[in-house]
């Protein structure tokens, strides 16, 4: 059973929006969740994350004022609304889960992870 099933990624213009979803299941509905993307010969980028309750928000730098994670428990599922893209979001996106954090940023400390939706900003 897949923990995380991301969508809503596409082909979007400059300076344009798109919001991401990603189901949660299993342990991975009570965790905090989170999403990172990786660019074509890139390492990947920790972006959002969000504790349980919501009590707890980080962003990345370089998506901070643009982007907005949320979730809504009652459909386990996490959000991420971007706003603005640039050429430079484009990447695959993936959400995570991790039941237990030190470093929000740090990807090797989430346990599960979803297979990735593609957003590509186009100029």
């Amino acid at each position: 059973q897949k923990q995380l099933v991301e969508s809503g990624g596409g082909l979007v213009q400059v300076g344009g929006s798109l919001r991401l979803s990603c189901v949660a299941s299993g342990r991975a509905s009570t965790s905090a969740l989170g999403w990172f993307r990786q660019a074509l010969g890139k390492e990947r980028e920790f972006v959002a994350a969000i504790a349980w309750k919501g009590s707890t928000i980080r962003y990345g730098n370089s998506v901070k004022g643009r982007f907005t994670i949320s979730r809504d428990n009652a459909k386990n599922t996490v959000y991420l609304q971007m706003n603005n893209l640039t050429p430079e979001d484009t990447a695959i996106y993936y959400c995570a889960a991790a039941e237990i954090l030190s470093r929000w940023d740090a990807g090797d400390e989430y346990d599960y992870w979803g297979q990735g939706t593609q957003v590509t900003v186009s100029s």
